[in-house]
């Protein structure tokens, strides 16, 4: 008994041209490529630009915009005035962050999902603390909702903050801000 269904076998070689997805896809690849040798290797500090962002003061250090060679990762500098917190959002990709200066804390809303007919989340009430002090490094769960504070009244707390980008690429850029940073 043939493998290939003899209909297929037969279209398969008429040689009707019904799609030059590879082709195209070789050309993409090559001009990528050309495009890709003209993306910078450093990110010089003055060309790291400012946001005032829902999620307050960020210096964005990669970001897919800025033409540099990263093409996975999204990493900015955030700046907590003290006493004071970031928005509170959420997202389908892991975060990690690196506090710089100064000392805080993240507030946590885990999520659970389950899949039946369709993927249904929900988040807990209550949030787990995270305290975090100067050389800290901090992880944020997939889809966790999440803030951060300075829990000092009287210095800035700064974090460097990274994020992948290839989850957005595979379909799920699911980003939501759920409270906007104070003064936004």
């Amino acid at each position: 008994m043939p493998i290939l269904d003899p209909r297929e076998k037969e279209a398969a070689y008429k040689q009707l041209v019904h799609a030059n997805f590879y082709e195209e896809a070789l050309k993409a690849s090559e001009e990528f490529r050309k495009e890709y040798d003209q993306r910078i290797n450093v990110v010089k500090a003055a060309d790291m630009p400012f946001e005032r962002s829902p999620d307050g003061l960020i210096k964005h250090i990669i970001n897919e915009q800025m033409n540099t060679k990263e093409c996975c990762l999204d990493i900015y500098m955030q700046f907590l005035p003290p006493g004071k917190a970031s928005g509170k959002h959420r997202h389908l990709s892991e975060e990690v962050f690196y506090v710089v200066e100064g000392q805080g804390y993240d507030l946590h809303w885990d999520v659970k999902f389950d899949v039946k007919d369709e993927m249904e989340f929900e988040w807990e009430d209550t949030p787990k603390k995270f305290e975090w002090v100067q050389g800290d490094f901090v992880y944020i769960p997939p889809y966790c909702a999440h803030q951060h504070f300075n829990a000092l009244e009287s210095s800035d707390a700064r974090i460097i903050v990274i994020n992948s980008r290839i989850i957005k690429a595979m379909g799920f850029n699911w980003f939501e801000q759920l409270e906007n940073a104070e003064g936004y």
